[in-house]
């Protein structure tokens, strides 16, 4: 069962409906799969420069574009499925993975780096009240997520840094920005975690477009076919629309 989480000041004007995962294997393994030296990994590597710690919705290509942000995998169902619509559109987008999920799937994940999409962490267990949790417990879900894609990618960063449910706190922007990860926001949600149907989906994003750049479609959490069915259809409207695709800015 997904939950969706409403809260204020992280989209900039469009609401935000997020879902907590409600997996329990998600969670379990999370909790087990959050180790010490995940913390000793990240310090192995050379440290990358800091970033901005606000959080960002705007795109890094000028003129009217639209970034493209999947979360919640990588899903071996539904990630190839994503990838191959995305190519099939020559769209570059932004996965913001769950830490064990990445090191269960390392293939996958070097299959979106190597496509040339970007990485973004999601923690280890997609829990939407982090943000009421200690600075310790914060601090080891992104350190440990952003190790696990890392080490799966084979080299290539984590650029962003995406709280679950928006459960952003001036510490974990803080402690995300300094590792080089800049907080990633949104500005239309298109409701796809919900399943409500491919012409939903489809509706919703382009009613909600005008609230600005950044879209978020999921990848993880369950099925989504609708998701597929909704990006195969809105991809080639958004560039007869006249969008471009880019990154979100660093």
């Amino acid at each position: 069962m997904a939950r969706h989480v409403r809260r204020s000041g992280i989209i900039g004007g469009a609401a935000v409906a997020v879902a907590s995962l409600g997996v329990a294997g998600y969670l379990t393994f999370g909790q087990s799969g959050a180790t010490s030296e995940a913390h000793a990994g990240t310090t192995e590597q050379a440290k990358p420069a800091p970033v901005d710690p606000s959080i960002v919705h705007a795109s890094d290509r000028p003129g009217k574009s639209l970034n493209i942000t999947i979360d919640d995998g990588p899903d071996p169902a539904w990630t190839p499925k994503v990838l191959a619509t995305l190519k099939k559109y020559d769209v570059k987008a932004t996965f913001c993975m769950i830490g064990p999920q990445a090191a269960a799937h390392p293939d996958l994940v070097e299959q979106v780096a190597a496509a040339g999409h970007k990485l973004c962490d999601h923690t280890i267990s997609h829990n939407t009240g982090m943000d009421h949790r200690p600075e310790a417990y914060q601090s080891k879900q992104i350190l440990d997520a952003q190790q696990m894609i890392e080490k799966a990618a084979g080299g290539p960063r984590v650029d962003y840094y995406r709280a679950p449910g928006g459960a952003f706190t001036p510490y974990s922007r803080k402690l995300a920005a300094e590792r080089g990860m800049r907080p990633l926001g949104w500005n239309v949600d298109s409701k796809d975690f919900e399943r409500p149907g491919t012409d939903a989906i489809v509706r919703t994003v382009r009613k909600e477009l005008r609230n600005g750049p950044t879209v978020l479609f999921h990848d993880g959490g369950g099925d989504r076919s609708q998701t597929v069915a909704a990006l195969d259809r809105l991809l080639p409207w958004m560039k007869q629309q006249g969008y471009g695709f880019g990154f979100p800015k660093r």
